[in-house]
């Protein structure tokens, strides 16, 4: 069997099937009877979280992979291909967080196969969806890591739940809901009609399409490999969203017909459109200004204006070109303080810096001297309405650790100390990384000296910003609507 690659988002410390407490197990047991006496193989898998930050500090990876510490994302596990058996780096990484069971995050398919996801939606939170990822494809005797999204996530505003049947508005949140994600139409209405005759409205099932015209569907060396990804951003219960990622009220199969039947493959689905019409630009002169604002405050330090780009590309285009696409979802964009990739790297785990040359364009580190700093500014994209929720993250850029993060809900009333007579400055804000704050409210100070969980002094960084969902049209926001968020380095 092929090695896997460690998703940029996360694996898990556990397995978790438990079901939601008014979820009667033998709802799910009559689901998977149902499917066996359909003709099914329904082999059960589960979900889990991985903390990268651990695994790098424990040696097991070479880079933490840009973690988002805002977020703990759910892998959907599944056991491999009939026959095969998980090894290589994922059985390593397995075994090290104490999984035993022969499953994986990243897996081929048949054409006639789905991944089944039957439980409870994450309690409530700001944002959460399914996504849908080809991580891996060969081209020639070359496998290369792709990770493109294939299409739009099964987002929070658009779910089919309990709470939200067949999509009406309603509580998503903690909710009973079912995913399939296949390829084939005929499979999907078996899988649909063996779940009403559980007991489960059709109104809560979802499909996440797999577009078999993008994809090698099947399950030889050199088919695609795929993951599904639950991502809960910003539990307003802590304790709930820690409960929910620790033990996951709900279950995963891998459902395999017995015999093949004749396929019926999905169409690529209509992808909702990004952009109202509506941009962020008539605040550049006000950008301007804060931007002025902020040198004139520390005009007797050198500063250092750090480039902002977009991180990651469309799937579409990564697919056509055979190159990474870093995984940005459709609901979200992504900008760094770095350029633009071109490449891609070849699994498994790759040392992700020799493909990025923005190490050296500045190379930027954060030293402890009260002097030395990094100022993030720019439009608060959720106070515009072009998100509904964004963060900034500090990187070191050598092994992508993510560990000072600040977001949209520390933004309130941060530019007024530098426009003060200004009307647009609840439309954007100032924060600073540092090491040593000195009592600044709007200020983060970043640690160092605890491997990956710091930032060493000597260790070059880089910012991240991320953006998700335009509720207006329900996915993320366009990069031609938005304006780029910025860093100085002052010292």
């Amino acid at each position: 069997m092929r090695h896997y690659m460690l998703l940029v988002v996360g694996l898990a410390m556990l397995i978790g099937t438990g079901l939601a407490e008014n979820m009667q197990a033998g709802d799910v047991e009559a689901f998977k009877q149902a499917l066996e006496q359909d003709g099914f193989t329904v082999q059960q898998g589960g979900l889990s979280f991985f903390d990268l930050l651990k695994v790098y500090n424990n040696g097991v990876l070479p880079s933490a992979y840009g973690n988002n510490p805002n977020t703990k994302y759910l892998n959907l596990l599944v056991p491999p291909p009939s026959g095969q058996v998980v090894k290589g780096i994922i059985s390593e990484l397995m075994k090290a967080l104490g999984v035993t069971a022969n499953v994986t995050p990243f897996s081929s398919l048949r054409p006639d196969e789905a991944i089944v996801f039957v439980g409870r939606t994450p309690p409530e939170c700001r944002y959460f969806s399914f996504d849908l990822y080809l991580m891996e494809r060969t081209y020639g005797n070359e496998t290369r890591w792709i990770y493109a999204s294939l299409g739009d996530t099964l987002n929070h505003l658009v779910i089919n739940t309990e709470g939200t049947p067949n999509g009406q508005p309603g509580n998503p949140f903690n909710q009973t809901t079912i995913v399939v994600t296949t390829a084939d139409k005929g499979i999907d209405q078996r899988i649909r009609t063996a779940a009403q005759s559980a007991g489960y409205s059709d109104g809560i099932i979802n499909t996440q399409v797999i577009p078999s015209a993008m994809v090698k569907m099947g399950v030889e060396n050199d088919s695609d490999t795929f993951n599904v990804l639950l991502r809960p951003t910003q539990f307003t219960d802590e304790q709930a969203g820690n409960d929910y990622i620790a033990n996951t009220p709900a279950t995963v199969f891998r459902v395999t017909p017995n015999e093949t039947a004749e396929l019926d493959p999905y169409d690529m689905p209509k992808l909702r459109v990004r952009g109202t019409g509506t941009t962020e630009f008539d605040l550049m002169d006000d950008l301007e200004e804060l931007r002025i604002a902020i040198l004139d405050k520390y005009s007797g330090l050198n500063a250092t204006e750090l480039p902002t780009s977009q991180v990651g590309i469309a799937g579409s285009d990564a697919l056509q070109r055979g190159i990474d696409a870093y995984g940005p979802p459709n609901d979200a964009c992504y900008l760094w303080t770095g350029n633009q990739t071109v490449s891609s790297p070849t699994p498994p785990f790759p040392d992700l810096t020799q493909y990025y040359g923005f190490l050296r364009d500045p190379e930027v580190t954060l030293g402890n001297d009260t002097n030395e700093f990094i100022i993030v500014y720019g439009v608060n994209h959720v106070a515009t309405g072009k998100a509904i929720y964004e963060n900034s993250v500090l990187y070191g850029a050598d092994v992508w650790n993510g560990v000072a993060v600040i977001n949209d809900l520390d933004f309130n009333g941060t530019a007024e100390e530098y426009l003060p007579d200004n009307p647009n400055a609840k439309y954007l804000y100032v924060y600073k990384f540092a090491r040593n704050c000195e009592g600044d409210p709007h200020c983060y100070e970043v640690p160092y000296g605890i491997g990956a969980y710091g930032i060493d002094l000597d260790q070059p960084v880089f910012i991240g910003w991320r953006m998700y969902l335009e509720e207006a049209t329900k996915t993320g926001p366009a990069y031609s609507e938005i304006v780029y968020d910025r860093a100085i380095k002052f010292e």
